[in-house]
């Protein structure tokens, strides 16, 4: 019995206005440029507008794909976040106005930490299993945001992906297999009352690579592919030093040596954007994709391993085989274009935006206008957000 292949048809990525390079935040903190740049492996950050949030984001990386593709067929749009606009409403029901989702479409919000874009993809291709007809758009948006002069700090950042998925899809397809780890751990999380993370830098990382290696280990016991099966490895990146952190001890893990131009070879180009864009929580691990497909030589039938990790916390080691033409279907140049045009911030601008808050008494107030991007958030009025195309 032959199955139809569900995976990624399309893919679109986008960002905020702002940057903030991190050798501004290394002077202001009175520590060499280098602790960030090659210490973390973190050059820029991503940083919302004061009229940006994750719905506008998530609009201009999900628009690109309707154009393109249109809205036939969209039975279901999931978007992951864990920086939510509304403790009820699913910010994607927002979208509705911005791009013209279709109505007849089941609208979900989905949180759990940086793990949340995975569960999308993997529902996803669970309901076109059921109707291979169906398409279902996912995306996956967050702002991460840190107090400021802490660890964290230079671990922020902001972006959104979108995905297409399908069957029969012309950029990944999906192996059916998945190895999943789950445990209760305060390692990362954000109480209702706080607009910042809290984190446990330590407990985190060491719980990263935990439920990494046991992810794996429960696909092995699946019946998954062996490690050197992958010509590529895409791992969440809080920063990308991380995803080499994280791979040298799943290969020691299991015997194998870890030498620096292996570690490289394996995940080097999946850090390219998230090195300028910084953590974007549930779109790290597709932003990692998306520059892998990017910038990596010719990946057509290779296949590529997914580990995708958040805290509390929730890990998921899937793979995928890369299809035949799927160049054709990239958006380097639309990607390029999202990190390259950001207009790069200066200290003050930058912490004025990280202090600012939102009006919570109920009147009319007008967003300042900053953002260039194609939707904004124009104005908060009897507690509604009232969004813009621009």
């Amino acid at each position: 019995m032959t199955t139809t292949p569900v995976g990624i048809h399309d893919l679109s990525f986008a960002t905020t206005h702002y940057a903030l390079d991190h050798a501004v935040l290394a002077e202001r903190l009175g520590v060499d440029r280098d602790k960030f740049y090659l210490g973390i492996g973190q050059e820029r950050m991503s940083v919302a507008a004061a009229d940006e949030d994750i719905v506008t984001i998530a609009a201009a990386a999900a628009q690109p794909i309707l154009q393109r593709h249109g809205t036939d067929n969209i039975r279901t749009v999931l978007l992951a976040t864990e920086t939510g606009v509304d403790q009820s409403k699913a910010a994607a029901l927002y979208l509705h106005s911005l791009i013209g989702l279709p109505n007849a479409a089941r609208v979900v919000e989905l949180k759990q930490a940086c793990y949340g874009g995975t569960a999308g993809l993997a529902f996803a291709a669970g309901l076109i299993a059921r109707d291979p007809s169906q398409r279902v758009l996912v995306i996956a948006a967050d702002i991460a945001k840190y107090e400021l002069d802490t660890p964290g700090e230079p671990t922020q950042g902001a972006a959104a992906v979108a995905m297409l998925v399908t069957a029969d899809p012309a950029i990944l397809a999906l192996d059916p297999i998945s190895g999943l780890y789950s445990a209760d751990i305060m390692d990362f999380w954000r109480p209702n009352y706080r607009s910042e993370a809290i984190v446990d830098g330590k407990t985190s990382v060491n719980a990263y690579q935990k439920a990494a290696q046991e992810a794996w280990s429960d696909y092995r016991r699946q019946g998954g592919r062996e490690l050197g099966e992958f010509a590529a490895f895409c791992y969440h990146q809080p920063f990308t030093k991380m995803a080499y952190k994280a791979h040298r001890h799943l290969l020691e893990s299991q015997g194998h040596t870890a030498e620096a131009a292996d570690l490289e070879a394996a995940i080097g180009a999946t850090t390219t954007y998230n090195r300028t864009v910084g953590n974007s929580y549930t779109a790290s691990l597709y932003l990692g994709l998306a520059s892998l497909l990017d910038h990596a030589d010719d990946l057509t039938g290779k296949a590529l391993a997914m580990i995708s990790y958040g805290s509390g916390s929730v890990a998921e080691f899937f793979s995928g085989t890369v299809r035949p033409g799927y160049r054709a279907h990239l958006r380097t140049e639309a990607n390029q274009a999202a990190i390259s045009s950001r207009e790069m911030l200066d200290y003050d601008h930058y912490r004025a935006l990280h202090e600012a808050v939102l009006p919570t008494d109920g009147a009319y107030h007008a967003m300042p206008e900053e953002t260039r991007r194609p939707f904004r958030l124009g104005a908060m009025s009897g507690h509604k957000r009232i969004y813009e195309a621009r």
